[in-house]
C-alpha cells in the first residue's frame, strides 16, 4: 500500500468517526414534548423542524465526502495488481537438490578409481524339455585390423 493509499484511508475513517459524531449530537424529529400530539408547524415548506441546521448541513456534506472518499478507495485498491497464485508471492530461488536414500547411503568414491560395474542377473534356467538358449561367446579382433 503507497502512502496515497494510507492517506486515503486516514481520511475515510476521519470521515466516518465524524459523521457518527455529529449524528449523536443532534436531535431527532420526535424530541419536541408536542411533537407527537400534533403540535407545533408540522406543514412548514421545510417539514416540522424548520430549514437545516449547522450541524445537519455539516452532516450532509461529511457523508458526501464518505461516500466520495468511498469511490476514490475502491478505485485505488482495483488498480493494483494482485498475485495470481500463491507461487507468484514466494522470492524466486533455486529449487534444493533432491536426496533419496539410494544417494544417500552409498559411499563415496575416489576420483581415480573407476566406479564398479552394475551386477547382472542371472537368466533363469531353461523349463524341463526346453533348450537352453545358445549363447555366442565374442571373438577376440584380429591383431592387425583396428
Amino acid at each position: 500500500m503507497n502512502w496515497l493509499q494510507t492517506l486515503a484511508v486516514v481520511f475515510h475513517v476521519l470521515f466516518a468517526a465524524a459523521i457518527v459524531g455529529l449524528v449523536l449530537l443532534q436531535r431527532g424529529k420526535g424530541a419536541d414534548a408536542g411533537a407527537g400530539f400534533g403540535a407545533g408547524a408540522s406543514g412548514t415548506v421545510f417539514g416540522a423542524r424548520g430549514s437545516a441546521s449547522f450541524l445537519s448541513r455539516t452532516t450532509a456534506v461529511l457523508a458526501t465526502l464518505f461516500f466520495l472518499s468511498s469511490l476514490g478507495l475502491s478505485y485505488m485498491f482495483s488498480q493494483q495488481k494482485a498475485p495470481t497464485s500463491v507461487m507468484d508471492t514466494l522470492p524466486a530461488e533455486a529449487p534444493a537438490p533432491l536426496q533419496t536414500e539410494a544417494a544417500t547411503q552409498l559411499p563415496m568414491l575416489p576420483e581415480s578409481q573407476p566406479a564398479p560395474a552394475p551386477a547382472t542377473e542371472p537368466s533363469p534356467a531353461p523349463a524341463v524339455g526346453e533348450q537352453a538358449p545358445a549363447t555366442v561367446p565374442q571373438q577376440p579382433a584380429p591383431a592387425g585390423s583396428k
